[in-house]
């Protein structure tokens, strides 16, 4: 016993053609910030990264090369 399936492609297309546009039309109306990562929350009270955090990298990029040193020793 077979089934047969008889698929409507011209509806799939026709919504998928107008989901796209939707989505099309949204990004153009919110192009000026459309993540709103910046508008969230947690993020309200959080500092941007200052002028020392370069200190942050050396520290780290040493602390990687005393390991590794360690390690081969």
């Amino acid at each position: 016993m077979g089934i047969i399936v008889n698929k409507n492609d011209e509806l799939n297309d026709e919504l998928s053609r107008r989901i796209s546009a939707d989505l099309r039309e949204r990004a153009v109306a919110e192009e000026s910030d459309p993540d709103f990562a910046e508008d969230a929350e947690y993020v309200k009270e959080l500092k941007k990264t200052g002028r020392f955090s370069w200190i942050w990298i050396v520290l780290v990029v040493l602390a990687i090369i005393s390991l590794v040193s360690i390690v081969m020793i």
